[in-house]
């Protein structure tokens, strides 16, 4: 299978002001010229801009396309990669105001309330807007109407990671799958939306996204204020109640380096990493084991540097 790449600017929706910067690597097919349905979307929230290191290992791990290469080499060619950069940057802070309402001037949350459903309506939203860029842009490759070729009548899985900042993205999502309703998996389509092709590769509604979630992933994640790790016991609960009760199966996936998780001066993000662990650990026989967590610590051995923060995104083992 082929893949066909590029890197937009997109806007939430006509009013918005700003612009996410979107790279995408999505399954084509170079017999057909069209684009094919894919096993799953890998979705990963960038964090904070480093600028300036002359390290080409931070910088070639800072740039989203490379990062989308990373995605489709760690979960398969069949997967398509997005990588979602913040809109709006308070000097090098990446701040998910669309995401998550109550974050500061620097990007670092109050609070993960699911009130309104932000961080899934607006991840929705972007792929949406993405994926028409991308139609339009292959549509001309080919000097023909983009067309949607499956083999399969399957929904694709998502897959979200967060790194760094963007964990407090991914953090927002788990808070909003804790609140889904039990029964959203049945509720129709919006009257009037036409979702017949883009259906097939990205969820066009929160709660088919919510819904699609079977792997989260927090990349050496880490914040200058509490909040890094989501650790609200009722969502975590709520969440192993809705998989025991038929929803989809969910694993955690806990990737960090001695960068975040030794840092003297930020205890916190070792002392929520480990509560978000025993609160799943601690679900795992009430969920029928189909909530998981796995925690990977990589470069046990190295003295703590930038270099190893942004190594482990080529690093981490997703199996």
């Amino acid at each position: 299978m082929d893949r066909w790449s590029g890197v937009f600017n997109v806007k939430l929706d006509p009013n918005c002001k700003n612009y996410y910067r979107i790279a995408a690597s999505l399954c084509f097919s170079s017999a057909s010229k069209s684009l094919t349905v894919p096993s799953a979307n890998a979705i990963f929230f960038n964090g904070d801009r480093v600028e300036g290191t002359r390290n080409p290992v931070v910088e070639r791990l800072s740039d989203l396309q490379n990062v989308a290469q990373v995605l489709v080499s760690k979960f398969g060619g069949s997967v398509n990669a997005w990588v979602i950069q913040a809109s709006i940057f308070n000097g090098p802070f990446a701040v998910y105001k669309d995401f998550i309402p109550s974050v500061n001037q620097y990007g670092q949350p109050k609070s993960y309330s699911p009130v309104g459903f932000p961080a899934s309506t607006s991840t929705v939203s972007l792929l949406s807007n993405c994926f028409q860029q991308a139609k339009d842009v292959v549509s001309s490759g080919t000097k023909k109407p983009c067309s949607i070729s499956s083999s399969s009548t399957s929904r694709p899985k998502t897959v979200v990671l967060g790194f760094s900042k963007g964990g407090t993205a991914v953090n927002q999502l788990v808070a909003e799958l804790g609140s889904l309703d039990d029964k959203s998996h049945i509720r129709e389509q919006p009257a009037g939306v036409n979702v017949q092709e883009e259906v097939q590769i990205l969820p066009t509604t929160k709660e088919s996204l919510l819904n699609s979630i079977t792997e989260i992933h927090y990349v050496d994640v880490g914040l200058n204020s509490f909040g890094a790790y989501i650790t609200d016991q009722d969502v975590i609960e709520r969440i192993s109640k809705r998989v025991a009760d038929g929803g989809p199966r969910v694993l955690f996936f806990l990737h960090g380096t001695p960068r975040q998780w030794f840092d003297g001066c930020r205890i916190w993000i070792q002392d929520e990493k480990n509560r978000l662990y025993r609160l799943i650990e601690s679900e795992d026989e009430k969920s029928g084991g189909k909530l998981k967590v796995c925690e990977r610590f990589y470069f046990a051995d190295r003295k703590p540097d930038m270099q190893m923060h942004f190594e482990v995104i080529e690093k981490m083992d997703v199996s």
